[in-house]
């Protein structure tokens, strides 16, 4: 299950863990900023909050990855 809500300045895409095998993990909460965007989970042995950054080009590599074999990549950027 997901949630999307629509802030001032980010788009907020929470996905919460609705597995039907093993223990359910924390919530995953992605905001979408112009310039970045910020994926955060609660670490339950700690209990704060674990965030990692990524620019808009990571972002657009990551899109990329997911659909690509094994092997080194650079995705060229396509001037409009």
């Amino acid at each position: 299950m997901f949630t999307i809500e629509h802030e001032f300045d980010a788009t907020v895409i929470t996905l919460v863990d609705e597995g039907e095998d093993g223990p359910l993990l924390e919530d995953i909460v992605i905001n979408a900023f112009e310039d970045c965007v910020t994926v955060e989970q609660v670490d339950p042995q700690t209990d704060e909050v674990l965030r990692i950054t990524l620019s808009t080009t990571q972002l657009r590599d990551l899109a990329a990855a997911l659909n690509l074999p094994e092997g080194s990549y650079r995705l060229e950027r396509k001037e409009p």
